[in-house]
């Protein structure tokens, strides 16, 4: 079993910045893929980023490319999530989701372990 609390949601004007974190707990971390999805109201969960066991490869959605940056500290059996230049339609629950496999996956359902969530609000 792998717990997750995720931490760092909060409200922020449009082309502020927040840095999201997850700890994990109860499983060997850096056998961990690591994720991060979000879910607005109304709307399917979608994913965000992902990030390896060491780190090395990373995936982000469209959307948020050049925006959001995820990365990770073994040590400290962490992910975050930096996300800069926010706009509204980042409004959302932001989780994070763990899997213990190779391969960063992007689906959900790929994913065996989650988070509550945190939400995150984009004012304009």
């Amino acid at each position: 079993q792998v717990q997750l609390v995720e931490s760092g949601g909060g409200f922020v004007q449009a082309g502020g910045s927040l840095r999201l974190s997850c700890k994990a707990s109860g499983r060997t971390f850096r056998n961990l893929v690591m994720g991060w999805f979000r879910q607005a109201p109304g709307k399917e969960r979608e994913f965000v980023a992902g990030i390896s066991w060491g780190g090395g490869t990373t995936m982000y959605a469209d959307s948020v490319k050049g925006r959001f940056t995820i990365s990770r500290d073994n040590a400290k059996n962490t992910v975050y999530l930096q996300m800069n230049s926010l706009k509204p339609e980042d409004t959302a629950v932001y989780s994070c989701a763990a899997r213990p496999r190779i391969a960063v996956a992007t689906t959900s359902s790929d994913y065996d372990y989650w988070g509550q969530g945190t939400q995150v609000t984009v004012s304009s």
